[in-house]
């Protein structure tokens, strides 16, 4: 995606938001390399965002990066997420809410880019519905400079609309697949920063 976030004077709590959307997106796009993988490694062990809840799972996620080197994170994403025809495991909303991939909701998800001013670069081989294209969008939608575009409203409405509804049946995929070490690690942060947002964007009512 076109999402080039410029420097943000958000609150400290927003810009761990935006961050930890652009971790996600980042493990789901791909293998970590190994500079990704070699900060894992020697991440702090406290929470990447505000609030505790997320601790547990950050932890994990460390200590399966320790446990992994950079040719098992790489299999192990392959074996998970890859491959010729179907993967083990599918990462595009448009599979978990119509049992189909590139259909009505990939053309929804098109509809709402366009409608914030987002295309997608013409060099990314995935859908616009891949996980982590949708963390990058989030990741604008936090911590970009367009205050029409960048703010709770909208970022309640896409992912209400094209995260929340299948997001958590993803990582129990991912969890429960078992070839999943690092990957189920991530997954279980996911899950736990999806239920924090969830429950932020649900006390704007």
């Amino acid at each position: 995606m076109n999402t080039a976030v410029p420097a943000s004077s958000a609150l400290d709590e927003e810009t761990a938001r935006a961050e930890l959307y652009g971790l996600l997106s980042a493990l789901y796009y791909a293998p970590p390399g190994a500079e990704l993988a070699a900060q894992l490694r020697v991440a702090a062990t406290d929470a990447p965002a505000a609030g505790g809840f997320l601790e547990d799972s950050w932890r994990a996620l460390v200590a399966a990066a320790r446990a992994s080197d950079d040719a098992s994170l790489g299999l192990e994403y392959n074996a998970l997420f890859g491959g010729v025809g179907k993967p083990e495991v599918y990462l595009f909303g448009s599979h978990f809410l119509s049992g189909f991939l590139n259909e009505k909701p990939l053309a929804a998800l098109r509809g709402e880019l366009a409608r914030l001013g987002l295309e997608r670069d013409p060099a990314m081989p995935e859908t616009e519905d891949h996980f982590a294209c949708l963390c990058e969008v989030m990741r604008y939608l936090i911590a970009g400079d367009d205050a029409a575009v960048a703010n709770l409203t909208q970022q309640r409405a896409f992912f209400s609309s094209h995260i929340q509804p299948w997001v958590m049946t993803m990582c129990d995929d991912i969890a429960q697949h078992p070839a999943a070490r690092f990957y189920a690690a991530l997954a279980e942060l996911t899950r736990a920063f999806m239920a924090v947002e969830i429950q932020g964007f649900d006390m704007l009512d």
